[in-house]
């Protein structure tokens, strides 16, 4: 039997953590040849390199560093870069995950030479269409053949828009990432040594979303509202090469923050592991803070994992507190998402003759 070739795009972290787990899937369907291309939209080599380096995701087979400059700029010339790419490769499909300029790019780029794309997360919605994330995640979804749902509320998002065929729910693959993680980390606290919280109360911070750093006003109110949590117990900030380029150019210093470089994806781990509160704007860490069990703080207006919130392991920054009740969230899954989505794409890929 001819093996199909598929063209998975990556080009953030939440994107690079998916795909490792799914890759390491893939090696029980001996019928798939993936190949990765990297679009380089996170450019900084702590955003991107080390996380291929210690999650053993396969070399690109093609990386294009086309980060930086507007949405438009950005998207645009991914677009270009990567309907060279897939007319030359003839894909039997096209992989994307979740909801960024790479998402958007690929899936353009696939469907207008004819080419079937596969949707990792899909149905997730904000229903807020400020977010660049949210028209990425509808156009995407508009134009996929499979679609691979996290929860049963991903699922009910696409029914709602007309999506019905090749939807499946499959659970989250970031649980499969994680539960990964914490294996690898459990016995790792060399980084709690260097920054000083070792068997110490302590936070974890990220903040690196456009509708955050763009808005001078916001961000500022953030800054205010991070150095009042900060007076419980100190915060460890990983600042995304955009907020400290911010912070400096408006002369701010945060009280009670421990502004450090983001870090690789275990040391993210080991501090989700020690810490007693995550403060973040990542979809992905909201996540990720409650596969530890701890509460967080998501610094946007809305989120498109409401289970979180709902459970009761997440509020709103503007909310007054969490939900009462702390239960689990069952749509997550068990920790085998990953190999449900490579079975359904082996079967997606047998429909393509």
């Amino acid at each position: 039997m001819a093996r199909k070739k598929i063209l998975t795009i990556v080009g953030a972290r939440p994107q690079f953590i998916k795909a490792a787990a799914i890759s390491r899937a893939f090696r029980a369907f001996p019928d798939i040849e993936e190949h990765i291309v990297h679009t380089g939209q996170h450019y900084d080599a702590n955003m991107s390199d080390i996380f291929f380096e210690e999650l053993g995701i396969p070399t690109p087979k093609h990386r294009l560093e086309l980060g930086g400059g507007s949405h438009g700029q950005m998207t645009g010339r991914m677009l270009e870069a990567l309907e060279v790419i897939f007319l030359d490769e003839k894909p039997d499909a096209i992989l994307i995950y979740g909801d960024t300029n790479s998402t958007l790019a690929g899936a353009l780029a696939a469907v207008k030479i004819h080419i079937p794309v596969i949707h990792v997360e899909a149905g997730l919605r904000s229903f807020n269409r400020k977010m660049p994330e949210e028209i990425n995640r509808i156009l995407s979804d508009q134009v996929s053949e499979l679609l691979l749902c996290p929860t049963q509320i991903s699922v009910d998002n696409l029914k709602a828009e007309g999506i019905e065929n090749g939807v499946h729910m499959v659970g989250d693959v970031m649980h499969d990432a994680t539960l990964f993680a914490i294996d690898k980390t459990k016995s790792n606290t060399d980084l709690l040594d260097k920054l000083g919280v070792k068997d110490k109360p302590f936070a974890v911070c990220t903040m690196h979303r456009a509708e955050n750093t763009d808005n001078p006003e916001r961000f500022d109110k953030l800054i205010a509202f991070l150095e009042n949590q900060a007076q419980d117990r100190p915060i460890i900030f990983a600042v995304h090469p955009r907020t400290r380029q911010l912070l400096a150019k408006r002369g701010i210093v945060p009280k009670g923050l421990q502004l450090i470089d983001p870090v690789g994806y275990f040391d993210l781990h080991t501090l989700l592991q020690h810490c007693d509160l995550v403060l973040t704007d990542s979809g992905g860490l909201q996540k990720e803070a409650y596969f530890h069990r701890k509460p967080c703080i998501t610094m946007r207006d809305e989120t498109e994992w409401v289970e979180t919130i709902e459970a009761g392991w997440n509020r709103l920054w503007t909310a007054d507190d969490w939900h009462g009740k702390r239960g689990t969230i069952a749509d997550y899954g068990l920790g085998d998402a990953a190999d449900l989505c490579a079975g359904l794409v082996s079967d997606f890929l047998k429909t393509k003759q």
